[in-house]
């Protein structure tokens, strides 16, 4: 499994200053298939100065959750350090 790329991000118009919420579309490589799931994903900035990345997908997936929520944590997370997410 690897993921492509998550695609047509829009973020939502949350009050809360440390808590981002988004939109997407990700593109992801499964075992003999490429699939597009819908997902929602929030970045919130801990007191501790942490950050703490949930995804929640918005449609059943043919593979184990645990690993393909991992990667995607990782994948936003990089996205997030290089500035690609929208502001």
């Amino acid at each position: 499994m690897k993921i492509l790329e998550i695609k047509d991000i829009v973020r939502k118009d949350v009050p809360i200053y440390y808590r981002r919420i988004y939109t997407g579309i990700a593109v992801m490589r499964l075992i003999k298939t490429i699939a597009e799931i819908p997902i929602d994903f929030q970045i919130e900035h801990k007191p501790t100065g942490h950050t703490e990345i949930g995804v929640t997908l918005s449609e059943q997936v043919d593979y184990p959750l645990v690993p393909l929520k991992k990667e995607l944590k990782k994948f936003i997370d990089d996205l997030d350090s290089d500035g690609k997410l929208p502001a």
